[in-house]
Order: C-alpha cells, then structure tokens, then sequence
C-alpha cells in the first residue's frame, strides 16, 4: 500500500492499492467508516435531497424539516442545488456521486472512504474533481481517504 497526502485539502488521504484484496482488507479494518462505492447505490425512488434526508431521519431520529434543512445546506455548500429534486436515473455521474458523498458526509463518520473514484466519475478528471468538492465540504468531515489503484498515482500529480 502506498499513501499519498496532498494539499490545500489536508483532511485528505490518497491511498494506493496493489489489487482488489488489498482494498477490500483496508475495507474491513475500517469498520466505522462510511463507504462511497458504486456498490452502494442511491435509492432510485428518492430524490437527491430524499437520499440525503433519509439516512439523517433513519441513523439519528432527525425531524424531517432538520434533516432537509441540512440536506439543502449541504448541496448549496458544494454547488449542486441544482439536482436535488433529480433521482438516480436523471442524474450525470457528477451529481450522483455527489449524491452519495453528501450522504456519507451527512453524518459526520470519523472517515469517509471513497472507494475507486474512476467507477464512480468516469470521463472526469477525478482528482480535480474530488479535491474541488472536498474543499469546499471542509469542517464537515475529519477524514477523508481516496482508495485508488497505484497505477492511477499520476493522476493524483500536482498537475491533476
């Protein structure tokens, strides 16, 4: 495993993996992280804001008119109010993943593991991407890793 810290997001860790096993262990050994994968799937009848709200109203008991104020909170903070009435079908892959990480973020886990990022944001220069949207979600998570195969590390280069 090879690890990369990079700057301004300093919450930020790029983890570089040999393989599918090497990532699935460092899965496992992190049981109270929240996962960002394309294996875990927004719910398809929810919209955006629904797929945000529902994981505040089902984990901490939220009132409905909080947990969309937050919800609404958090897709402003990062730009994207524009896709909250969307479901999955609708959206690009930016506005899911997006979807999916405000989800995650939602509940302020002690790490949030973005779990192979090309599948997630194909044809996007995604660590650009991830280094934009983590910036401007900063004081809302404390850790935050990129799991990445090692032969994508160029992309994670100080031109990415």
């Amino acid at each position: 495993m090879n690890e990369s810290t990079e700057r301004p997001a300093s919450k930020k860790r790029v983890v570089l993996l040999a393989g599918d096993a090497e990532r699935r262990h460092l899965i496992e050994e992190q049981p109270q992280a929240i996962l960002v994968s394309d294996n875990l799937p927004l719910r398809a009848n929810l919209s955006v804001l629904e797929n945000i709200t529902v994981v505040l109203q089902f984990r901490t008991n939220t009132y409905i008119g909080e947990a969309n104020d937050t919800a609404w909170k958090l897709l402003t903070q990062v730009g994207h109010i524009g896709c909250a009435e969307q479901r999955d079908p609708d959206l690009t892959y930016e506005e899911r993943f997006v979807a999916k990480l405000l989800r995650a973020i939602v509940l302020s886990p002690p790490i949030i593991l973005i779990d192979r990022p090309a599948q997630l944001l194909p044809d996007t220069n995604y660590p650009f991407f991830l280094n934009k949207l983590l910036l401007a979600l900063e004081g809302r998570f404390e850790q935050c890793w990129i799991l990445d195969y090692a032969w994508n590390a160029p992309l994670y280069s100080s031109r990415a």
